[in-house]
């Protein structure tokens, strides 16, 4: 096993980016009613701000696959961390009391998510280029799993560094361990398994004998056409709107659901917010093992497309119950089931992409993660919109319903029809 180790540490170092990715992400969510409170804004006016990153995140998707396509997911990366890292920085500097504060927020939040748009593009190229086919269901649920421990480490240590240093500190915090994790990656990271000086022969033989087309260090001229005509990347994009619109209210509303829908006050409600991003990481990596299970039984269709269904589906469910039940808690611990639910298909979106798209993983990666970005920024504004006019319990069952609806494509998607590379 030892031999095959370097791949596994590097997807491990990602796991770390991943971690700090969605602890930007999240942390002025847990912030968000004191941010409000300073700059006099109603909570739909912070759902603007909370958008405005999605947007950015969402609009820059396509754009940061072809980056990485061409810099290599080393460089893409080290440039992303350092992005994050001052833009972390400049939300906490936008004064209060400054003509327009709210949208100088919502414009920093924007230039973040640009940033922060080369993360999963990039982890993605790198898994396309380190991973077989059979393990990376595994391997995505790793960098997905990271995202999710981030999000789970955000309430209580937010909720500390608040109490004790106030709001302003938290965005400090953040970007220092951003710049810190750039550091490492840059230094052990490389974007091909043939120029890490580490990799044996054994662990090059093995990687190579389960890559479906090879990967060199220069993307081959993209096919847009083909890429944007695909029923296979349109349907996994299409699929991941489900998944984004229902999964983005753990991330940006339901600490304050618990709060203020429910009544906790700020220690109980960042206890109970680590409760959906346990069961995410959780259900994350054991999706990964499963879904490459079944690839390994029933091949690619069931493996990845019914599968990544029966999770939405499962989430759905979820959500229902756990919005309409009447105990505050066994409310909480519900919609933590949905979350984790919609979590153990996390990683088959991305290891399609990575199937689809080969040297173009990147960009494939991009149009799908823009699908589900795209459903975020729409749940960020939307949700207190549905809570103050019909309810939370109806605000979740929209949520539900948006899961349902997005099952329809996964079936028909069919992951073993890769694209043709320029000139086939």
């Amino acid at each position: 096993m030892m031999k095959y180790r370097v791949r596994y540490l590097l997807v491990l170092l990602i796991f770390l980016v991943s971690m700090v990715v969605n602890l930007d992400r999240t942390n002025i969510a847990i912030a968000g009613s004191f941010l409000a409170a300073d700059y006099h804004i109603s909570t739909i006016q912070l759902g603007w701000v909370f958008s405005g990153f999605m947007i950015g995140y969402a609009a820059f998707q396509i754009p940061a696959g072809w980056i990485v396509g061409k810099l290599g997911p080393r460089r893409t990366l080290t440039g992303g961390l350092v992005w994050w890292s001052a833009l972390s920085v400049t939300t906490a500097l936008v004064p209060p009391g400054m003509a327009n504060a709210l949208w100088a927020l919502i414009a920093v939040r924007f230039i973040l998510g640009l940033g922060e748009a080369v993360a999963y593009p990039s982890a993605n190229q790198f898994v396309a280029a380190w991973f077989p086919s059979h393990e990376r269901g595994k391997a995505n649920a790793w960098v997905q799993a990271g995202a999710q421990l981030g999000s789970g480490t955000a309430p209580p240590l937010v909720a500390f560094i608040i109490y004790n240093f106030g709001w302003h500190a938290v965005f400090y915090i953040s970007a220092v361990i951003g710049l810190v994790i750039a550091v490492f990656w840059f230094s052990a990271a490389r974007d091909l398994p043939a120029q890490h000086a580490k990799v044996t022969p054994q662990e090059m033989a093995h990687i190579q004998a389960g890559l479906p087309v090879p990967m060199k260090g220069t993307m081959p001229p993209v096919p847009w056409a083909k890429i944007f005509t695909s029923i296979d990347v349109w349907g996994t994009a299409l699929a991941y709107v489900g998944f984004g619109y229902a999964a983005t209210i753990f991330h940006t509303w339901f600490f304050i659901y618990l709060k203020d829908g429910r009544g906790f006050d700020l220690k109980s409600s960042a206890v109970l917010g680590i409760a959906p991003f346990i069961a995410t990481t959780t259900c994350c990596l054991a999706g990964g093992v499963i879904s490459d299970w079944l690839v390994k039984r029933w091949g690619q269709y069931v493996g990845r497309s019914l599968f990544g269904a029966f999770t939405l589906f499962l989430g759905g469910i979820f959500l229902i119950l756990g919005s309409h039940a009447q105990d505050a808690i066994a409310a909480a611990l519900l919609l933590a089931g949905g979350a984790g639910a919609l979590y153990l298909g996390q990683a088959v979106y991305y290891a399609v992409a990575a199937e689809l798209g080969g040297p173009y993983t990147g960009v494939v990666s991009g149009i799908v993660s823009m699908g589900g970005q795209i459903a975020g920024a729409a749940t960020a504004s939307l949700t207190p919109y549905f809570a103050s006019k019909y309810g939370w319990e109806q605000a979740f069952t929209i949520a539900a319903g948006v899961t349902f609806v997005c099952i329809i494509p996964w079936f028909l998607v069919n992951p073993n029809r890769r694209l043709p590379m320029q000139g086939d």
